[in-house]
């Protein structure tokens, strides 16, 4: 990743406002060119940046309100992921996010009075990736749209989160309990998601920093304690599964640096009771870590954020895909915390082949403790 808004995001904003129902082949290079301004000068991203709302310490996360989109904020996302079993005991991962976008800023009361000309009319962008994960293979797949009523977007009574047939759909206007409905080509699922534990305010109480200097920050809670069963369809043949999910909800109006190239993620069940979220941002000029967040959660509500001395995250092993190489076996150290893990791969292969490539998939713990969890990594 690298920098705030890209022209690829504001281009087909244009695109989409303009009435082109499906974009073509996108080029972007990687996750940062949604949140990048590579081609802007500071002073027009300090322009744009302030009319966008920012994101302050002391703003409380409130609950179900905050589950909802907030388009006075640049960019936003509803990320989840589950590691699950089949009725063979095979082990797979099924990954769902919903991002939104503003391609322009909101507008100010004298252009609010003016009405909308088509229901089209929208500065709000949905992007939605859906991917499920084996030990052999791995599908991903991806949908755009304006935010529209009838096909994308973000409501309450009873909370919904939609862009066309993929839907996250609760009972009530809280996330759970809910259905996870998406289908595709060669993969699809539908998931029953229920959690009895409350949520997981990051940073400090919600407020996340994503830098040594504390300029970029973001507002951020997860739920590391979902409860998964339902069905996952691969190529045609259909799996019963249960197990266990995470869903991180996060936005902000500049996620990056200019000199931050990308992150490492990890979300860790270390135990039934406890999981770690760790993860680093990477100087985009020499690609050694620039910050790095730690958060030991239990289910009971309680957690401990871990200080950025005591976290060591070492890539221990490589995979070349499409001529690029991605970290997919680490080591994870917190010692004050007595937690010395190898975290691998299920599927090394797990690139996600969109218009915004990346990776992400299912992994494997060992060491101090044992377990599964999942992995993103952006900007190689």
């Amino acid at each position: 990743m690298n920098r705030a808004i890209s022209v690829f995001v504001l281009t087909l904003g244009i695109l989409l406002l303009l009435g082109c129902e499906e974009s073509t082949q996108q080029t972007a290079q990687n996750m940062g060119s949604i949140l990048g301004t590579e081609t802007q000068t500071e002073n027009e991203t300090a322009i744009d940046q302030a009319q966008f709302s920012p994101v302050v310490k002391g703003v409380d996360i409130t609950f179900p309100a905050d589950h909802q989109a907030h388009p006075d904020f640049r960019h936003e996302w509803w990320y989840l992921t589950a590691n699950l079993i089949d009725e063979e005991g095979n082990t797979l991962g099924v990954q769902w996010t919903q991002f939104r976008f503003a391609s322009a800023p909101q507008e100010n009361d004298n252009q609010a009075k003016q009405p909308k000309q088509t229901t089209w009319q929208s500065q709000q962008i949905y992007m939605a990736h859906s991917a499920v994960t084996t030990k052999d293979k791995h599908y991903a797949d991806e949908k755009w749209s304006r935010d529209q009523a009838e096909i994308a977007g973000v409501s309450d009574s009873p909370f919904r989160v939609y862009l066309d047939d993929w839907q996250w759909t609760s009972t009530n206007d809280d996330l759970f309990p809910a259905t996870l409905v998406a289908n595709s080509g060669q993969f699809g699922y539908s998931l029953k998601l229920t959690n009895n534990a409350p949520y997981q305010k990051q940073g400090e109480q919600g407020y996340s920093t994503k830098s040594s200097d504390g300029k970029v920050a973001s507002y951020y809670y997860s739920q590391p304690f979902i409860n998964v069963s339902g069905e996952v369809t691969i190529d045609g043949v259909t799996h019963q599964v249960s197990g266990t999910g995470w869903i991180d909800r996060e936005w902000s109006s500049q996620f990056l640096l200019d000199s931050q190239q990308g992150w490492d993620w990890f979300a860790l069940r270390l135990s039934d009771e406890t999981s770690l979220v760790v993860f680093q941002l990477r100087n985009s000029t020499t690609s050694k870590a620039s910050y790095s967040h730690a958060r030991l959660m239990n289910q009971d509500g309680s957690g401990i954020t871990i200080s950025q001395q005591d976290i060591s995250l070492t890539a221990i092993k490589q995979t070349e895909i499409d001529g690029r190489d991605y970290p997919t076996e680490w080591q994870v150290s917190i010692p004050t915390q007595q937690i010395e893990l190898t975290v691998s791969a299920l599927n090394p292969e797990a690139k996600m082949p969109l218009s915004v490539p990346y990776w992400e998939g299912p992994i494997v713990i060992k060491g101090s403790h044992s377990g599964a969890g999942y992995m993103e990594l952006t900007g190689y």
